[in-house]
Parts: structure tokens; C-alpha cells; sequence
């Protein structure tokens, strides 16, 4: 877990020196024994609150541990409280942080416990736990520890444009077969209007198939049949847009483990620079 964290930025202003710089190491940055020691606390922390979210959402389990879970969620939230006050206190540019994606999740992990407390009457309005369920947003703030999720997210924006072409085609598509289906198949058996039939061919093409709509003629059948087919391959075309993306950038940009270079694409059986063969990986 050696990397630096999304928003260990430079323009949130990093401390030069005094405790704000050890605060700023252990919370933000990752490649000392206390940040690793912390950022796996953190993820600890924050997957038991998750559950803890999740266990106090059953009725059995709430109406027999329902102490143990309150005094679980003020712990909960006073530890990521004073985590929060860590990452803010140690930053030159603390509101540059908390105006922030991560800023604005870590924030939203806290706030709803302290909402219910200090304004009581909104129990009047709307029943407290469904401000409670903002607390799974606490789930957001593990992607920040995971190295895996930022390679992951890098490759489905990169391959943004190629699945946006693709889905205008599949809209096309739906949208020409539904109102096919439309015309086949009519409000006799069910198909009431254009938008209906394009919601019939959405769920049948991706093999969802809810059965509140079913063609009754055996054109209706052929055509559905066809499209349950085009289902599989569509289905898989933006896993394949992505898997490649994602293979590029786990290889390309490695460097050369002989030389060290900087020049390794994930096509390439030798080094550029040196002609170390690489191993497969």
C-alpha cells in the first residue's frame, strides 16, 4: 500500500515542518510505517461502521442490540470527527480540502449523527433513520485507500468515449425494436405505446426479462428470441472496452526492472531502452 492518496495534493497546501507535518504524513501520505498503520485502521474503522449501518437496519437485531449500536455509531462518529479535524488542521489550505470530493465524503460520514442531535425536531418531519442511511457514504471514503480502485477508475474514464459511442447504438437499437414491437405486437397484447415497447426491449435485451410484458405472436417470439441473442454480445462489449483499457495501464508505464526505464508498453516482449526481455504477467 505504498502510494500517495488521491487527495494528498499539493495544492491543499502542504505543511513544511512542526506537528502539523507529522500529522500531515500520518493522515495523508502512506509511505511511512504510521501512515500505513493508519490507513489500515481507517479501513477497518470504516468497513465496521458499514456493518454496523447495515446489522442496526434489521429489526430483530436493532430492537435487541439497539444501546450497543448507539454507543457503536457515536464512537464511529467521533473517531472519523476527529479524523476529519486531523486532515483539516494540518493542511495550509484547509477549505481547498473540504470543498473536495474526499473533503465533502469525509464530512458527510459525520454530519447526519450530529443533524439528528442538534436539531431534534426533524424526527417531526421524517423519521431520523433515513438521515442515518447518508452515513453509507462512508463507504465512499475506502476508495481512497485502494490503489486497485483509482487503476479501475482511470481505465473506465479512458474508455469513456468508446462506451459512449456504444450505448448510443444500443439506444438506437432499442429504440428501433421497440417500436417494431409496437407495431407487431400492439396494446392488445400489451405493448401500449412506443416508450413501453422501448422499455420491454431494454429489459429484454439485457436479459433481465421481468415478464410484465411478453410478446403473444410468433413474430413477437422471433424478434425476442433475436434480441435475447444480441443480449450476450452487447452485454460484453463495454467489459471488453474496459479489460483492455485496464491491461494497458497495469502494464504500459512500468518501468523496466533491469534498467529502470520508464519506457515499458504492454505489448512489448523487451525493454526499449536496455532489451531486458519482461517477464509475462
Amino acid at each position: 500500500m505504498n502510494q500517495t492518496l488521491p487527495y494528498s495534493n499539493l495544492e491543499y497546501g502542504e505543511p513544511h515542518a512542526g506537528w502539523r507535518r507529522k500529522v500531515y504524513q500520518v493522515v495523508f501520505e502512506s509511505d511511512t510505517r504510521a501512515g500505513v498503520l493508519f490507513d489500515k485502521a481507517l479501513i477497518v474503522a470504516i468497513v465496521t461502521s458499514i456493518l454496523t449501518v447495515v446489522m442496526d437496519s434489521v429489526p430483530a437485531l436493532h430492537a435487541r442490540w439497539a444501546g450497543m449500536f448507539t454507543v457503536l455509531e457515536w464512537f464511529f462518529t467521533l473517531l472519523f470527527t476527529v479524523e476529519y479535524g486531523m486532515r483539516v488542521l494540518c493542511l495550509r489550505r484547509p477549505m481547498k480540502y473540504a470543498g473536495s470530493f474526499y473533503g465533502i465524503v469525509d464530512l458527510l460520514a459525520v454530519l447526519p449523527t450530529y443533524t439528528a442531535l442538534l436539531f431534534p425536531v426533524i424526527h417531526v418531519l421524517i423519521d431520523v433513520r433515513v438521515i442515518r442511511l447518508v452515513r453509507i457514504f462512508r463507504i465512499f471514503k475506502l476508495t481512497a485507500y485502494i490503489g486497485e480502485f483509482q487503476l479501475l477508475s482511470g481505465a473506465m474514464i479512458a474508455s469513456a468515449r468508446k462506451i459512449t459511442v456504444f450505448l448510443s447504438i444500443v439506444i438506437m437499437v432499442v429504440v428501433v425494436m421497440g417500436s417494431v414491437m409496437y407495431v407487431v405486437e400492439g396494446p392488445a397484447n400489451g405493448f401500449t405505446s412506443i416508450p413501453t415497447s422501448i422499455y420491454w426491449a431494454i429489459t429484454t435485451m439485457t436479459t433481465v426479462g421481468f415478464g410484465d410484458i411478453a410478446p403473444k405472436t410468433e413474430l413477437g417470439r422471433l424478434i425476442s428470441s433475436m434480441m435475447m441473442l444480441v443480449g450476450w454480445g452487447t452485454l460484453a462489449v463495454p467489459t471488453g472496452i474496459v479489460t483492455t483499457e485496464l491491461a494497458f495501464r497495469r502494464q504500459s508505464g512500468q518501468p523496466c526492472p533491469t534498467c529502470g526505464a520508464d519506457t515499458r508498453h504492454f505489448s512489448a516482449n523487451f525493454c526499449s531502452n536496455c532489451g531486458n526481455a519482461f517477464r509475462s504477467s
